[in-house]
């Protein structure tokens, strides 16, 4: 492998391997920004205080979202701020993986100099694990997907990451 500069080495198909030191300061620059849908599921049941913001339109959630998130569309966030205790952090989600919604969001508050991280994975995300959701009827039932969430007995169990 050849040195190209203080941050990457090459000579990979992968297209190259940051040092490792750069390598863990992204790492670390990730999870201060993001969060994910088990991580989330765990602080709401830890009771850890944070606003958990759904920034959809009104009828994405009506079909269905996080049982304790707060809907709050994403165009509506700056004129609502006000509602939400500026010494709480938030999160953030929109639909899913292929969504930038909830980036566009956090990026805001963020801006409007709120602490927040986005949910990676969206609503389709907490769904598909098996998380409790709710529609404008009430609870939705749903089984975990083994593609995304280990499952054993048909309920879904930790991946303990």
């Amino acid at each position: 492998m050849t040195a190209v500069d203080s941050t990457t080495v090459v000579g990979s198909a992968l297209g190259g391997f940051a040092e490792p030191a750069a390598a863990a300061e992204h790492f670390a620059r990730r999870l201060t920004h993001e969060t994910d849908p088990s991580d989330v599921a765990a602080a709401l049941e830890a009771g850890e205080r944070f606003h958990f913001i759904d920034v959809r339109s009104r009828e994405a959630w009506d079909q269905g979202h996080a049982a304790a998130a707060t809907h709050v569309p994403r165009g509506e966030l700056a004129g609502r701020l006000a509602e939400l205790d500026a010494s709480i952090p938030i999160v953030v989600y929109c639909w899913g993986p292929a969504c930038n919604g909830g980036t566009k969001a956090a990026h805001l508050l963020a801006s409007l100099g709120r602490p927040v991280k986005e949910m990676l994975g969206g609503f389709e995300y907490w769904a598909r694990e098996g998380l409790p959701v709710e529609g404008a009827g009430g609870p939705i039932h749903r089984a975990a997907d083994p593609l995304t969430a280990p499952v054993v007995g048909g309920a879904a169990i930790s991946c303990d990451c």
